[in-house]
């Protein structure tokens, strides 16, 4: 920026309100030490409400009055890409799966690529959930709030938003999680139903019950039609598949558990009639245990404590969401099944690899 354009963004400071003038240079404050200790939300934030006090000062964009460093953000598309580089490794073409893809100029702030087999071109988001979504200066502050669990609200302030841009971007960053399952489970599996309360949460008309608030409580003690079978599974190793079931029936866990869980392993559960009915008809030893406890004496590896614990952590961090929809439901058990299988390694960058089909159990199989 030169001298008569610095002497000229200073006097538009110098015509704004006192309390925009504060605001403005706690902006640029915040934005020096951002590289140390500042948090990247609060800087985005701030900055944006300066950027809205100097457009009410002048009718020049604001982008030119800006400092560059105020103008665009520097890990836009060059972070994306270099995860993109990695889905492009693995899976090539996303076309015809061909692998014998090159270097094909460059669209969107993305590397474009062509395939030599279809000779179609296509960069990293091509046919990902993530494909022609905007500024992705702010995916890892979305990303970010994905990983705290905020509610929508939060991770819209946080990423400078809109309300409904947020919950849209969260949907579309769980789409491949909700698909992204281990293809077997190894050694002993242990495996149980638990049950979440039916949600019509965000349906506007047609309700087939007087609405709920806040997530509200079942009307029925026990197990009742309001009541959701989600079917989980989980090995020694942590790994991790679930299932939301149309009903509790041998079908339903079969369809769910067919080559996950095989004769290879050895199955525990808690002797549920339609799961044993499953176990049996697949010839999985099985070993039917009581509700969660002390392990027999004569066979201590053999019992379901960790897919309960599972369960009671499931619920624990669904509570804050006071309700989940239930046809939103297995996107949440994609988000909380990553979060799992991840553990401490979980990062923004993860994240989004997941959300464009590189997601933890995905990355295992390739």
């Amino acid at each position: 920026m030169d001298v008569a354009d610095f002497e000229s963004w200073l006097g538009r400071i110098a015509s704004l309100t006192f309390p925009q003038r504060r605001r403005t240079w706690q902006a640029l404050a915040l934005l020096e030490a951002s590289d140390s200790h500042v948090d990247e939300a609060d800087v985005s934030q701030d900055l944006m409400t300066a950027r809205i006090d100097l457009m009410s000062a002048g009718e020049r964009p604001v982008a030119m009055m800006l400092p560059a460093a105020l103008a665009s953000s520097p890990i836009a598309g060059e972070a994306v890409a270099k995860l993109g580089q990695r889905r492009v490794d693995s899976v090539g073409c996303p076309h015809c799966d061909g692998r014998d893809v090159v270097r094909w100029g460059q669209s969107a702030d993305l590397p474009r690529y062509r395939c030599k087999t279809c000779r179609r071109t296509f960069n990293a988001l091509t046919k990902t959930p993530l494909a022609r979504l905007r500024h992705k200066e702010k995916w890892a502050t979305q990303a970010g709030a994905m990983i705290d669990g905020v509610s929508t609200a939060k991770a819209a302030k946080r990423s400078g938003v809109h309300y409904t841009t947020a919950f849209r971007w969260r949907h579309r960053f769980l789409e491949s999680l909700a698909k992204d399952k281990p293809h077997a489970l190894a050694g002993i599996v242990e495996g149980d139903e638990t049950f979440i309360l039916e949600s019509f949460k965000g349906k506007r008309s047609a309700m087939p019950r007087k609405a709920r608030k806040r997530g509200g409580k079942p009307t029925k003690r026990g197990i009742s039609a309001e009541q959701i079978p989600v079917l989980v599974a989980r090995d020694r190793h942590g790994a991790t598949t679930d299932a939301v079931l149309p009903k509790l029936n041998r079908l339903s866990i079969t369809a769910a558990l067919d080559g996950i869980v095989t004769p290879a392993n050895e199955f525990c559960c808690d002797g549920g009639t339609a799961i044993v009915a499953f176990a049996r008809k697949a010839g999985i030893p099985t070993h039917i245990l009581p509700m969660p406890g002390k392990p027999q004496p004569n066979a201590p590896d053999f019992h379901i404590n960790n897919v309960n614990a599972y369960h009671g952590r499931l619920k624990e961090w669904l509570r804050r969401f006071h309700g989940v929809a239930t046809k939103n439901l297995p996107n949440y058990l994609g988000w909380r099944r990553t979060l799992e299988a991840l553990g401490q390694n979980v990062t923004p960058d993860a994240l989004i690899l997941g959300a464009i089909g590189l997601g933890p159990y995905q990355q295992v199989t390739l």
